[in-house]
């Protein structure tokens, strides 16, 4: 049986919109102490239908569009489909539609995944090779996200990286392309050692769907082969996990809302 650690939470709320109305609130807090802290912040945004009302939310309601520090902000992607930047399945394109294009951000202010690329593999490299020259990276140094943002399939996967997949193994790249069978698709994405460098990782977790997959993440035995999303569990930082209702109705130990 897994025991949760010291710096991890896990907190069911109603719905998506009560969790992004949370995850929202912690956006807004973690990037005001890096800004003091730095004077930056740095996050890593995720897909999904939860995180696309959490992105509208950030432009959208005044209270918190006037809390982003949208000046000192850079924004990079968990993941990406081997697709163009236009395609209704790119998490960019999301992102871009949601919240980017209605922000004050800068195109330079925007890192993205070129899934475009012919070649998956040359669409990891590009990204990773532009992470190591933004964060001014040494070799086998990752970078220290202020914020990564993540979702959780139905069966345990998180970012691209899915059951029995080659990047459960990769414990040196930043990003890496990966074949997903189940999707017959290639795949580019961050690595869990890149993210398990970052200060703050929140999951938002939707669905009666993911239920089971949830309760063996949180509350069985470890096993990421085959739960891929129980690799992530920062060295150096926080993990809170924000799951609805139907998703966390199977937990025994999270705090209820």
């Amino acid at each position: 049986m897994i025991d949760y650690q010291a710096n991890t939470e896990v907190r069911i709320l109603p719905d998506g919109v009560a969790i992004a109305k949370r995850c929202a609130q912690k956006f807004v807090e973690i990037a005001a102490a890096a800004v003091k802290g730095k004077g930056s912040f740095h996050v890593a945004l995720a897909g999904g239908s939860t995180p696309k009302i959490l992105y509208s939310l950030l432009v959208e309601d005044p209270a918190l569009r006037s809390q982003v520090p949208w000046d000192k902000m850079h924004v990079f992607f968990g993941d990406e489909r081997h697709v163009g930047p236009a395609d209704p399945q790119s998490n960019y394109c999301m992102a871009r539609e949601t919240m980017l294009s209605k922000s004050p951000l800068k195109p330079e202010q925007v890192t993205r995944i070129k899934g475009e690329c012919p070649e998956a593999e040359d669409a990891a490299k590009e990204y990773e090779q532009a992470i190591r020259t933004y964060f001014k990276l040494s070799a086998g140094q990752f970078p220290r996200f202020d914020l990564v943002l993540l979702g959780m399939g139905s069966e345990g996967h998180t970012l691209s990286i899915f059951p029995g997949t080659r990047a459960l193994r990769e414990n040196r790249r930043i990003a890496v392309h990966n074949w997903v069978g189940k999707v017959l698709m290639d795949r580019i994405t961050l690595t869990a050692a890149a993210v398990n460098n970052a200060a703050n990782v929140i999951f938002m977790v939707t669905g009666a769907d993911k239920a089971p997959a949830l309760t063996a993440v949180l509350e069985r035995f470890y096993e990421p082969d085959q739960l891929p999303a129980q690799l992530i569990h920062p060295v150096n930082g926080t993990l809170l996990w924000l799951v609805d209702t139907a998703a966390g109705s199977m937990l025994t130990r999270a705090i209820r809302e």
